[in-house]
């Protein structure tokens, strides 16, 4: 009964918070930062495809690129994203229109990691700024509109941090007057520096920085910084950074990647090699707050071992890829209960990829180049359409007025899906 109760109480709350968020999101457009407008990897596009045309995707342009592990950023008519060139670390800006290639900018030395070259970090672009984050921990502030530099800042070597061992990934977060990332070190795992002088505001938790992205999630009726390092995840205060609350979550290698995103007040995390997910409850009392396991799987059964990419929730449903073994070939697509981790579906050996949602679907990437559409339904898995389009990529498409863009290694490419 009690367990009955709680599940309910729960799926309530969910449901509440879900219309209140897309309430919320329903201002918002474009695709601005890593995985969208409030970093669920959830678009606010709607009218798109609801069926593979029959003759395939219309292609509105393909441009050359360079090397890099960025997704495509997308505001005020541009589409933004980094990668290596003959001039270094570049951030580049094209036409949403055409491809045009409107302003190049270098932000440092070419990078290069056995894991792969290229930075790994989307931009974020916020008012009229755009901030990159290098492979080996340089933070650049640009102009939207010219790309000019207005500050850069070696943060991981002014941390006195350690680079992560296949590349700072960290995409920025801005929060209010403040742009946050990763770094590492005593007390410096995560940084804050002010949006118009990069002067660091503050400085919290101690450790490696892992590969995840910080989000800002509403959690208690407060917004939380929650960050996801290398040994667990931590909420803080984004005035000051004071941590809040935290949960430890070593994984091997420090293979903490994923996004952590809200899910009815609580917190979702997941990690690969073979670690799992934890849906944590945080709850406050008087000053304090308090996180407890809502419920766990982890180890080698675990239902979802998110890699890379990061799960998306829809109507109360987690989607995502759960990776078997130590970042093994065999990869499932899996469609969870968010309130209790009982798994609705499993698509077998669907292969590595990444994945968004859009308009009631989930558009996926895989590292064999396609782009795939599947229904959103905890019934089973239904595919809708599936075209190679692009070369291999770790990214997610970026969909913003009626487009989906998505880079390899040698192209930026923008699809009609309106």
């Amino acid at each position: 009964m009690y367990y009955h109760e709680t599940k309910m109480r729960f799926l309530g709350l969910l449901v509440f918070l879900l219309g209140f968020k897309s309430a919320v999101l329903a201002q918002s457009s474009g695709w601005n930062q890593f995985l969208g407008p409030d970093r669920s990897g959830i678009s606010q596009e709607t009218g798109l495809l609801a069926k593979w045309p029959t003759d395939g995707l219309e292609i509105a342009w393909r441009v050359n690129g360079g090397v890099g592990m960025s997704a495509v950023a997308v505001a005020k008519g541009r589409a933004i994203t980094m990668w290596n060139s003959a001039r270094g670390q570049e951030v580049a800006a094209l036409s949403l229109k055409d491809g045009t290639l409107l302003w190049t900018t270098a932000v440092a030395a070419n990078y290069e990691n056995s894991m792969g070259d290229g930075p790994r970090a989307t931009p974020t672009i916020a008012g009229q700024q755009v901030f990159a984050y290098t492979g080996e921990g340089i933070l650049a502030c640009l102009d939207v509109a010219t790309g000019k530099q207005q500050w850069s800042k070696s943060i991981v070597r002014e941390m006195s941090g350690r680079p992560a061992e296949y590349g700072m990934a960290c995409s920025p977060l801005v929060v209010d007057d403040m742009v946050i990332v990763t770094a590492g070190g005593q007390g410096k795992a995560v940084v804050a520096l002010d949006r118009k002088s990069g002067d660091i505001r503050w400085t919290a938790v101690n450790g490696l920085p892992g590969y995840s992205s910080p989000a800002l999630l509403e959690l208690c009726g407060e917004s939380h910084v929650v960050a996801f390092t290398a040994m667990g995840v931590t909420g803080l205060r984004p005035s000051d950074g004071k941590p809040l609350w935290s949960y430890p979550f070593p994984t091997p290698y420090d293979c903490n990647t994923a996004t952590p995103i809200e899910v009815g007040g609580n917190v979702f995390i997941s990690a690969g090699e073979n670690h799992g997910c934890v849906m944590l409850g945080v709850t406050k009392q008087a000053a304090a707050y308090t996180v407890d396991e809502v419920w766990a799987s982890v180890d080698v059964k675990s239902v979802m071992r998110n890699e890379w990419q990061t799960s998306i929730l829809l109507e109360g449903y987690l989607y995502g890829f759960d990776n078997v073994g130590s970042a093994g070939p065999v990869t499932h697509l899996t469609c969870i209960e968010a309130a209790t981790g009982k798994v609705a579906w499993t698509k077998t050996r669907f292969g590595k990829g990444n994945l968004i949602a859009a308009d009631g679907k989930i558009w996926i990437t895989t590292m064999k180049g396609e782009l795939v559409l599947v229904a959103a339904t905890p019934e089973g898995y239904s595919e809708i359409g599936r075209q190679k389009i692009f070369s291999k990529t770790r990214q997610n498409v970026s969909i913003a007025d009626g487009y989906a863009l998505v880079r390899d290694d040698s192209h930026v490419i923008c699809i009609k899906v309106k």
